[in-house]
């Protein structure tokens, strides 16, 4: 169903061990470097079973960045895994999960995206893609390719380098929200806050601006520290309560 916003179901069972090796894609005309993969999941794909594919890059240096080792893509790791047993991989599953997601990092980043998104269709997969829109014209291209998409969207647009250090980059991430909201692909937005440095008017500011782009699927996330632990404080009930009237669908996670 391609409605232009995500359908969620209930959240089952935790985020599977990450795999720590790093692999390195190489298949006919694609060279890629993957930095881990989650064998099971069924919190990142709406609907489906899923495994996660990490791809390396993003230019962006968000300080609560959770996979701030993702960030640099220009080696190949030294326990790279040839593409090969990432097919084995899929190969595995076909029965058992009916989705692939690729996360990051920001997997725009990656040129061989398409190619590889085309691929894993090919074993039978639904595919997924996170990505906070950071080059709208790759995403322009790949979007008839996906099935969903789970969209991050930092701040308001205007002060998107506050948050990524990066200038302009709050325009490349509203170009391709706008982008998503067109293309009628299923899709969420979510935020990942903290009163400390997105007070309540500002969070309510960004929502506010998503329902007027007419997305219907917003999920507010808790920040966690590198131990994976939840940052203390966060908004107060009757806030959470005034974003949920905002929205069709809304959750915090």
């Amino acid at each position: 169903m391609r409605n232009g916003n995500s359908s969620v179901n209930p959240l089952r069972n935790p985020r599977g061990v990450v795999v720590k090796a790093a692999l390195l894609v190489k298949n006919r005309d694609i060279d890629l470097c993957v930095g881990g993969l989650v064998p099971f999941t069924t919190i990142d794909f709406p609907g489906h079973l899923a495994a996660v594919i990490f791809l390396r890059g993003c230019s962006w240096k968000c300080l609560y960045c959770q996979n701030p080792h993702l960030q640099q893509n220009t080696k190949v790791p030294d326990d790279a895994i040839p593409w090969k047993l990432v097919e084995d991989f899929l190969s595995q599953r076909q029965g058992k999960l009916d989705g692939i997601v690729f996360s990051g990092g920001d997997p725009l980043l990656t040129p061989q995206l398409k190619a590889v998104v085309e691929r894993v269709h090919s074993f039978g997969f639904f595919v997924a893609l996170h990505t906070g829109g950071i080059l709208p014209e790759h995403f322009a291209e790949v979007l008839p390719s996906l099935d969903w998409v789970g969209f991050d969207v930092k701040t308001i647009f205007e002060d998107y380098s506050t948050v990524t250090q990066i200038p302009d980059s709050g325009l490349a991430a509203e170009q391709s929200l706008d982008l998503l909201v067109k293309s009628g692909i299923p899709f969420e937005v979510r935020t990942s806050a903290h009163p400390s440095f997105l007070p309540s008017e500002k969070l309510l500011q960004l929502a506010n601006s998503l329902v007027k782009k007419e997305v219907n699927a917003f999920a507010l996330q808790r920040i966690r520290d590198m131990q994976g632990e939840y940052v203390p404080e966060f908004y107060d009930i009757p806030f959470i309560q005034k974003l949920q009237s905002l929205f069709k669908e809304f959750t915090v996670r």
